[in-house]
Parts: structure tokens; sequence; C-alpha cells
């Protein structure tokens, strides 16, 4: 699943923030209904690492 900073988190878990190469750059852990916090660079997303 990807996510964008700004959208809301659909399950509590850890998250890769991948950057547009499609390199893992950092991981967070995010609770349910929390909004995803902004990455460092724009051409970065996140993605579960369930």
């Amino acid at each position: 699943m990807r996510l964008n900073c700004g959208d809301v988190c659909p399950r509590t878990g850890a998250y890769r923030v991948v950057d547009g190469e499609g390199r893992v750059v950092n991981s967070i852990f995010v609770g349910e209904g929390e909004t995803m916090p902004p990455t460092q660079n724009s051409h970065c997303h996140y993605e579960s690492e369930n």
C-alpha cells in the first residue's frame, strides 16, 4: 500500500519511507487515524512494512 504525506494512516504500524527511485531511506511508526507526516523530499512516499 502506497501512502503520501497528509494521507490518513489506515492501520497502526511501521512504514518505510521510499524515494522516487524505490530506495528505502527511512522508517517511521504511525498510529491508525493519524496523518502521515511530511517527507524530506517531495518524491518520497510511504509503504507499509507489514
